[in-house]
């Protein structure tokens, strides 16, 4: 399996393309970061993240995108751009027909350090770790990606298995009970 994490942001959007299955070592295809100018209009700002994002789709054809799922900061402005960001990262994916999973900062950290409450420092100890790496990614937006694309792996199985199971149920439509015969306390 091979996966693009995204860890959205106008400035620096991170981007980390992790190969392999649960179970089994990993390997990081690339890492890099989409800069835009923090003085740069919205909307060029949006069209460079666009582009960085569709050059690593067209490289590394990725069979997955995992995109960090924005949350609720204390700061607006910086959620905004973090919640745009993600947006266009979304809509590439979607626009090729790649499947997009959206994990929570709280669950990548536990996935990759055990965890939720684990600091920067930490994530990017544990990727260097999990991809044998020299080095952890810098910077830390870099490392993220990686860390959701980690993430992603691990709890794709799990999370096609229940996926496969709302189906099927939903798929055969609500039960109905058996009415039992009155005589006899067996189906009737």
């Amino acid at each position: 399996m091979r996966v693009l994490g995204v860890d959205p942001g106008l400035t620096r959007c991170g981007i980390g393309v992790v190969e392999g299955v649960a179970g089994r070592p990993l390997t990081m295809i690339g890492v890099g970061v989409v800069r835009t100018p923090a003085d740069a209009d919205l909307g060029h700002r949006l069209v460079a993240v666009e582009q960085g994002i569709e050059q690593w789709l067209d490289e590394h054809r990725p069979e997955f995108v995992a995109v960090e799922r924005v949350f609720s900061q204390h700061n607006v402005r910086t959620v905004m751009g973090t919640a745009q960001a993600s947006a266009v990262a979304i809509l590439c994916a979607s626009r090729r027909g790649i499947p997009v999973a959206l994990h929570t900062p709280s669950e990548v950290k536990a996935a990759v350090t055990g965890s939720g409450r684990a600091d920067k420092a930490q994530v990017g100890a544990m990727v260097t770790r999990l991809l044998r790496l020299a080095a952890p990614p810098k910077p830390a937006d870099a490392a993220d990606a990686l860390a959701l694309a980690i993430c992603h792996i691990w709890r794709a199985p799990a999370q096609n298995r229940l996926q496969q199971a709302v189906a099927l149920h939903t798929a055969q439509g609500p039960r109905r009970p058996h009415k039992l015969h009155p005589s006899k306390g067996r189906p009737a």
